[in-house]
């Protein structure tokens, strides 16, 4: 593998800074305009509202100031290294195939629980201002409604980029709270422990797509294996 050697360490590579933008004005626009959240979100391909290019504009919509400032700054504090390292074409690729990598996967989880919890992929439900249940039962109606429901974030391609950061910077210590120091692979194994508990807890009132955090982190972790690390490891 050419490994990318810069010159200098840039604290604000392109590849982030333009993620940075992109995500920022995304963020502006459906504030501006409510309608559009509906379009650019990722539904279930059998809901009404899904369209194939959800796929992709999912990962650049964010429902609230919280939910894109940690993203955003989990890209910019974990992903700054991995573009000065690899260059900016290389790391563009791995954000964008652990964020569909994520997609897919929250979409398979789905799949399986609308497929387990009514037989099909493709309840019959109409839709009329609101959902309207025919022959399901509530519990059905409500595990088709929360498969159907939207999706958006980039924390898929985010827990792909700390896998990757776990895995080519192991002993680096990060400080949780600024205060509490971690190494980076311990760090990175509980966050995933985490996602993996949570995700088959399935809480009703949780809202977080944990299989799709999880799909970020094994694409990233897959996508690392493929390139080949020459057992090169940076502190």
């Amino acid at each position: 593998m050419t490994q990318f050697q810069p010159t200098r360490f840039n604290y604000l590579p392109p590849v982030i800074k333009n993620l940075l933008i992109i995500n920022g004005l995304v963020f502006l626009a459906t504030i501006s305009f409510p309608d559009l959240m509906s379009k650019v979100a990722l539904y279930f391909p059998t809901s009404p509202n899904f369209q194939p290019y959800q796929i992709v504009t999912h990962m650049f919509t964010h429902a609230s100031i919280g939910h894109i400032f940690f993203n955003m700054f989990a890209l910019w504090m974990f992903g700054a290294m991995l573009e000065n390292i690899w260059g900016p074409k290389r790391f563009l690729i791995f954000y964008l195939i652990t964020g569909l990598g994520a997609a897919f996967l929250h979409m398979g989880f789905n799949a399986y629980e609308l497929y387990h919890s009514v037989g099909t992929l493709v309840p019959d439900v109409m839709l009329n201002g609101n959902y309207i249940s025919g022959n399901y039962t509530e519990a059905q109606l409500s595990k088709i409604l929360s498969c159907w429901a939207p999706t958006v974030g980039a924390s898929g391609a985010v827990y792909g980029i700390l896998i990757a950061f776990g895995m080519l910077f192991p002993n680096t210590l990060i400080y949780l709270y600024f205060l509490i120091p971690i190494k980076a692979k311990y760090l990175v194994v509980i966050l995933i422990a985490i996602e993996v508990y949570m995700g088959f807890v399935n809480s009703p009132d949780d809202n977080i797509a944990h299989f799709a955090h999880l799909g970020g982190a094994l694409f990233g972790f897959l996508l690392i294996k493929f390139w080949g690390r020459n057992k090169r490891r940076f502190y």
